[in-house]
Protein backbone atom coordinates (compact mmCIF):
# COMPACT_ATOMS: atom_id res chain seq x y z
CA UNK A 1 0.00 0.00 0.00
CA UNK A 2 1.02 3.33 -0.88
CA UNK A 3 -0.36 6.94 0.50
CA UNK A 4 0.74 10.29 -0.78
CA UNK A 5 -0.72 13.28 0.78
CA UNK A 6 -1.30 16.33 -1.94
CA UNK A 7 -1.78 19.74 -0.49
CA UNK A 8 -4.12 21.97 -2.15
CA UNK A 9 -2.71 24.67 -4.33
CA UNK A 10 -2.73 28.27 -3.67
CA UNK A 11 -6.16 30.20 -2.87
CA UNK A 12 -4.83 33.22 -3.62
CA UNK A 13 -5.81 33.71 0.59
CA UNK A 14 -3.17 34.92 3.18
CA UNK A 15 -4.56 33.91 6.74
CA UNK A 16 -5.04 30.91 8.51
CA UNK A 17 -8.31 29.93 6.15
CA UNK A 18 -9.25 25.94 8.29
CA UNK A 19 -12.62 25.37 7.26
CA UNK A 20 -13.40 28.23 4.79
CA UNK A 21 -14.41 26.82 1.56
CA UNK A 22 -12.52 28.92 -0.74
CA UNK A 23 -11.53 27.68 -4.52
CA UNK A 24 -8.14 27.51 -6.04
CA UNK A 25 -6.72 30.17 -7.80
CA UNK A 26 -5.66 29.70 -11.46
CA UNK A 27 -2.06 29.71 -9.46
CA UNK A 28 -3.62 26.98 -7.25
CA UNK A 29 -4.79 24.27 -10.88
CA UNK A 30 -1.43 24.97 -11.97
CA UNK A 31 0.62 24.12 -8.85
CA UNK A 32 -1.39 20.91 -8.49
CA UNK A 33 -1.49 19.79 -12.43
CA UNK A 34 2.25 20.21 -12.38
CA UNK A 35 2.60 18.31 -9.15
CA UNK A 36 0.84 15.24 -10.03
CA UNK A 37 2.37 15.33 -14.09
CA UNK A 38 3.90 12.00 -14.50
CA UNK A 39 3.06 10.27 -11.86
CA UNK A 40 0.65 7.30 -11.29
CA UNK A 41 -2.33 6.25 -8.39
CA UNK A 42 -4.68 3.48 -8.44
CA UNK A 43 -7.59 5.78 -6.87
CA UNK A 44 -7.87 9.15 -4.82
CA UNK A 45 -9.62 10.27 -1.73
CA UNK A 46 -9.68 13.83 -1.41
CA UNK A 47 -11.25 16.36 1.68
CA UNK A 48 -14.76 17.62 0.94
CA UNK A 49 -13.78 21.21 0.60
CA UNK A 50 -13.84 22.76 -2.35
CA UNK A 51 -10.01 23.79 -2.50
CA UNK A 52 -9.07 19.96 -2.62
CA UNK A 53 -12.21 18.32 -4.33
CA UNK A 54 -12.34 20.24 -7.32
CA UNK A 55 -9.27 19.45 -8.40
CA UNK A 56 -9.32 15.39 -7.18
CA UNK A 57 -12.54 15.32 -9.37
CA UNK A 58 -10.89 16.58 -12.03
CA UNK A 59 -7.69 14.89 -11.85
CA UNK A 60 -9.82 11.67 -11.04
CA UNK A 61 -12.26 12.36 -14.28
CA UNK A 62 -9.02 12.38 -16.24
CA UNK A 63 -7.22 9.63 -15.24
CA UNK A 64 -10.28 7.20 -15.38
CA UNK A 65 -10.02 6.63 -11.02
CA UNK A 66 -12.24 6.27 -8.59
CA UNK A 67 -13.06 9.01 -6.49
CA UNK A 68 -13.94 9.34 -2.86
CA UNK A 69 -14.50 12.14 -1.03
CA UNK A 70 -14.07 12.37 2.98
CA UNK A 71 -14.99 15.41 4.97
CA UNK A 72 -12.99 13.99 7.85
CA UNK A 73 -10.27 15.14 6.02
CA UNK A 74 -10.98 18.62 6.09
CA UNK A 75 -8.36 21.48 7.64
CA UNK A 76 -8.92 22.31 11.64
CA UNK A 77 -11.24 24.70 12.35
CA UNK A 78 -9.04 27.70 13.85
CA UNK A 79 -11.77 29.65 15.63
CA UNK A 80 -11.65 33.00 16.23
CA UNK A 81 -8.26 33.12 14.19
CA UNK A 82 -9.88 31.49 11.13
CA UNK A 83 -9.43 34.16 7.77
CA UNK A 84 -7.42 36.47 9.78
CA UNK A 85 -4.11 36.87 8.65
CA UNK A 86 -1.29 35.72 10.60
CA UNK A 87 0.54 39.18 10.88
CA UNK A 88 -2.81 40.48 12.26
CA UNK A 89 -2.70 37.69 15.31
CA UNK A 90 1.11 37.95 15.62
CA UNK A 91 0.10 41.81 16.18
CA UNK A 92 -2.49 41.69 18.42
CA UNK A 93 -2.10 38.61 20.59
CA UNK A 94 1.43 37.27 19.60
CA UNK A 95 2.08 35.11 22.94
CA UNK A 96 -0.67 32.75 21.97
CA UNK A 97 0.33 32.54 18.67
CA UNK A 98 3.80 31.54 19.95
CA UNK A 99 2.16 29.13 22.53
CA UNK A 100 -0.37 27.56 20.01
CA UNK A 101 2.80 26.70 17.01
CA UNK A 102 4.98 25.52 20.36
CA UNK A 103 1.82 23.46 21.45
CA UNK A 104 -1.12 23.30 19.73
CA UNK A 105 -2.83 20.61 22.06
CA UNK A 106 -2.92 22.93 25.09
CA UNK A 107 -2.97 26.34 23.27
CA UNK A 108 -5.61 25.71 20.74
CA UNK A 109 -7.33 28.95 19.15
CA UNK A 110 -9.59 30.95 20.59
CA UNK A 111 -13.09 28.97 19.71
CA UNK A 112 -11.33 25.70 17.80
CA UNK A 113 -12.11 22.74 17.16
CA UNK A 114 -10.32 20.47 20.16
CA UNK A 115 -7.22 19.01 19.19
CA UNK A 116 -7.84 15.71 20.41
CA UNK A 117 -11.49 15.96 17.67
CA UNK A 118 -8.60 17.11 14.77
CA UNK A 119 -6.73 14.08 15.29
CA UNK A 120 -9.29 11.18 16.19
CA UNK A 121 -11.43 12.26 12.73
CA UNK A 122 -8.17 12.36 10.59
CA UNK A 123 -6.83 9.25 11.66
CA UNK A 124 -10.22 7.78 11.54
CA UNK A 125 -10.04 8.61 7.51
CA UNK A 126 -6.56 7.58 7.56
CA UNK A 127 -7.41 4.33 8.66
CA UNK A 128 -10.06 3.76 6.59
CA UNK A 129 -8.03 4.90 3.27
CA UNK A 130 -5.39 2.17 4.92
CA UNK A 131 -8.15 -0.48 5.07
CA UNK A 132 -10.11 -0.15 1.70
CA UNK A 133 -7.88 -1.60 -0.78
CA UNK A 134 -4.29 -2.78 0.63
CA UNK A 135 -2.27 -2.99 -2.51
CA UNK A 136 -3.53 0.41 -3.68
CA UNK A 137 -1.50 3.58 -4.61
CA UNK A 138 -4.09 6.20 -2.52
CA UNK A 139 -3.46 9.99 -3.64
CA UNK A 140 -5.06 11.54 -0.70
CA UNK A 141 -5.62 15.33 -1.49
CA UNK A 142 -5.95 17.39 1.58
CA UNK A 143 -5.10 20.39 4.09
CA UNK A 144 -1.35 21.50 5.13
CA UNK A 145 -2.80 21.45 8.75
CA UNK A 146 -3.85 17.82 7.99
CA UNK A 147 -0.89 16.89 6.85
CA UNK A 148 1.46 17.84 9.81
CA UNK A 149 -0.73 16.28 11.71
CA UNK A 150 -0.81 13.09 10.14
CA UNK A 151 3.03 13.53 9.82
CA UNK A 152 3.35 13.93 13.36
CA UNK A 153 1.16 10.89 14.18
CA UNK A 154 2.74 8.65 11.38
CA UNK A 155 6.08 9.63 12.85
CA UNK A 156 5.90 9.36 16.35
CA UNK A 157 6.29 13.61 16.69
CA UNK A 158 5.35 15.10 18.89
CA UNK A 159 2.15 17.94 18.15
CA UNK A 160 4.70 20.85 18.89
CA UNK A 161 6.75 19.39 15.52
CA UNK A 162 4.00 20.68 13.80
CA UNK A 163 4.82 23.91 12.83
CA UNK A 164 8.75 23.06 11.59
CA UNK A 165 7.34 20.65 9.32
CA UNK A 166 7.27 22.67 5.80
CA UNK A 167 4.29 21.46 3.41
CA UNK A 168 4.03 24.37 0.80
CA UNK A 169 1.16 24.27 -1.77
CA UNK A 170 0.70 21.29 -4.20
CA UNK A 171 3.48 19.47 -1.96
CA UNK A 172 3.69 15.53 -1.96
CA UNK A 173 3.89 13.85 1.46
CA UNK A 174 4.63 9.76 1.34
CA UNK A 175 3.09 8.57 4.14
CA UNK A 176 3.61 4.73 5.96
CA UNK A 177 0.12 4.66 7.83
CA UNK A 178 0.84 1.60 10.39
CA UNK A 179 -1.54 2.33 13.22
Amino acid sequence: MSIDLLRHGDTGQRSYRGQLDDPLCELGWRQLREAVEGREWDRVVSSSMTRCAAFAAEFAQRRGLPLRVDARLAEYHFGDWQGVPIETIAATDSQALERFWADPVTYPPPGAERFDAFRARLSAALDDVAAEVADARTLVVTHGGAIRLLRCVAEGRGFGDMAGIDVPHASLHALHWNR
